[in-house]
């Protein structure tokens, strides 16, 4: 078993509970991490035998695009696009952070983590 990180993914979103937040947007990171059995793919040195991070991206970026009120939510559709285009991964950790929220204090960002696991 291997683990293969996709971190610091910076995207423009359309996040959040209030209504500004669908029309201003913010800065978000999100950071995946998926475990697969890596055995194959150390050997081959082929790419379909690995869990392309490219693919990983691709699915960040475009769940992204679609407005959410809670990062919880758009955490798990990221989790469950992985689990159905990357057959070989066994877990997914998905954390979405908001840059700068605004919860009316001096706060970098907020995360949220999910994990799950087939």
């Amino acid at each position: 078993m291997g683990v293969i990180k996709v971190e610091n993914i910076r995207v423009y979103a359309y996040h959040g509970c209030l209504s500004e937040e669908t029309i201003i947007g913010s800065d978000y990171r999100v950071d995946v991490s998926v475990e697969a059995d890596l055995e194959k793919s150390s050997e081959t040195d082929a790419l379909e035998d690995t869990v392309d991070y490219v693919t990983l991206n691709a699915i960040v970026v475009e769940e992204m695009r679609i407005p959410a009120k809670l990062l919880e939510a758009v955490a798990k559709r990221i989790i469950v696009r992985v689990f159905e285009n990357c057959k070989t991964v066994e877990s997914v950790s998905v954390s979405v952070s908001k840059i700068n929220p605004p919860i009316g204090g001096d706060v970098e960002m907020v995360t949220i983590l999910l994990s799950e696991s087939r």
